[in-house]
């Protein structure tokens, strides 16, 4: 079977162009396959076939520094290939029920939840029963002043998404979906208030595809290239809140109960004395905490969870979301500006600091890493001190979350916990649509969390399905 990878002829014509291969990108072609749909369907990734994301720091033991990051790039995009969790719940992943409904967003998660099954999901759903438990664990949590959200989970797992998304990526093209491997758009096409087509990139030559449609689905990695595109054209956008935060690292005992109740669990609070909304997110139970690279050179940390591979540590992002007022409209670059900061201190690499040395006003030093329970699962990570690059308020909100969550879950504040950072999520720009994601550029239509709207791999799809399906509709 064929991989296209890079432009074939200097001008070419599709009636559909979409821009990212991760899972609203897919979805989106998926949704027009399964309405028959007769349209010619071009993606444009600018990473690797899935078969080909292979990250050489599982052979070398560190990061090689890879452009653009095969982690976060490429087909199935970064979250499917970190920890394939499919949350089963509209309450969960954003704010894209605001748009749509929540109701419609239910149904469709329903009807996504059954593709992913289609294609050899674990049919095994975590978190479901168990309710006495639940409710004991929401009782900790209220009391220690935090809000617990139950969401349903389906683990595809970081390997098994990986043969998932390799038999979509084979049935899309034996469908006759056009896939441009290594191909980068530089910038769409628009005239007169309609947009056109796109300009790509790849190995140096510049082509243009013209097309009917245009869906521009570029994730996380590409938020900041689609801020800039809202702003040249006149896209109507406005900035949302960033979320800076760590990743927390624990002994599998002390997450235990939670892990086998619930899988996941989703902590919200709201801590004294900023009131910043702070959250815990991508919790992977036996998991292994990993560094992704973002353009610049910028690594940030995120963690996987396999289906058979385990460690003896549970580790989870804790997030604090900052919201921007005007004349400030820059919230993906003082996250980056964060991420340098921390980056510096690291050599380039993450950083790790116990909790208790936070607590203690000193950093970390690697012969204390040596000798504590918790074992990095991170090896290149540098231990040191993260609060001289994480802004004062985000880390007080850290640190107060933290011990309310100790009050829930008992030992999850100790001083041997670990503390990776930087965790960046640059979803910030939201780009103006209406509830069929219409935007006030002609035929130009933004998915996924690049748009601002969904945060995470089941409301991307999510997305993408509806738009694929309403564009097989006006065919």
């Amino acid at each position: 079977m064929i991989r296209i990878r890079g432009i074939m002829g200097v001008t070419r014509h599709a009636d559909i162009a979409i821009i990212g291969a991760g899972p609203a990108g897919i979805f989106t072609a998926l949704g027009l396959l399964g309405h028959n749909s007769s349209a010619s369907i071009v993606i444009v990734e600018k990473g690797l076939p899935i078969e080909r994301r292979h990250c050489p720091k599982l052979k070398v033991g560190h990061c090689v520094g890879c452009e653009p990051c095969r982690i976060t790039t490429g087909f199935s995009g970064a979250g499917a290939f970190s920890d394939g969790k499919l949350s089963l719940s509209h309450e969960v992943g954003g704010d894209l029920p605001q748009l749509i409904g929540a109701d419609l967003a239910q149904q469709t998660i329903d009807r996504v939840d059954k593709v992913y099954l289609s294609f050899g999901a674990d049919e095994h759903v975590e978190g479901l029963g168990n309710e006495t438990e639940v409710r004991d664990i929401r009782r900790r949590a209220i009391q220690a002043g935090l809000q617990l959200v139950d969401c349903p989970i389906r683990h595809l797992g970081t390997e098994k998404a990986q043969e998932i998304y390799a038999l979509i990526e084979d049935y899309l093209i034996e469908s006759g979906v056009e896939i441009l491997f290594e191909s980068e758009c530089v910038d769409v096409i628009v005239e007169n208030g309609t947009c056109v087509g796109v300009e790509v990139r790849s190995d140096g030559e510049d082509a243009t595809i013209m097309a009917e449609r245009v869906v521009v689905a570029t994730g996380r990695r590409g938020a900041d290239w689609l801020e800039k595109l809202c702003t040249r054209h006149g896209i109507g956008h406005a900035p949302g809140p960033v979320d800076v935060g760590v990743r927390v690292e624990l002994r599998n005992e002390v997450m235990e109960r939670v892990n086998d109740v619930l899988y996941e669990s989703k902590l919200i609070g709201y801590p004294n004395p900023f009131r910043n909304k702070v959250r815990t997110f991508c919790q992977n139970p036996g998991g292994f905490v990993s560094q992704e690279n973002y353009d610049g050179g910028l690594a940030v940390v995120n963690g996987h969870s396999y289906k058979q591979h385990k460690s003896p540590n549970t580790n989870l992002a804790i997030l604090c979301s900052h919201n921007f007022r005007e004349p400030f409209n820059q919230p993906i670059e003082y996250a980056q500006k964060i991420g340098g900061l921390v980056n510096m201190l690291g050599a380039g690499h993450i950083l790790v600091q116990r909790f208790g040395d936070i607590l203690d006003g000193k950093r970390t030093w690697p012969e204390e890493l040596a000798r504590s329970n918790v074992r990095p699962t991170l090896p290149d990570a540098v231990a040191g001190d993260i609060t001289s690059a994480l802004p004062y308020r985000t880390m007080t909100s850290i640190i107060a979350f933290m011990q309310a969550v100790d009050k829930a879950i008992p030992g999850f504040a100790s001083h041997e916990t670990l503390l990776y950072a930087p965790e960046l999520k640059f979803y910030s720009n939201r780009v103006s649509m209406d509830e069929k994601f219409t935007t006030n550029v002609e035929n130009l239509f933004c998915l996924g969390d690049s748009s601002g709207w969904t945060r995470g791999l089941m409301m991307a799809s999510v997305m993408g399905f509806l738009m694929g399906e309403r564009l097989a509709t006006e065919e």
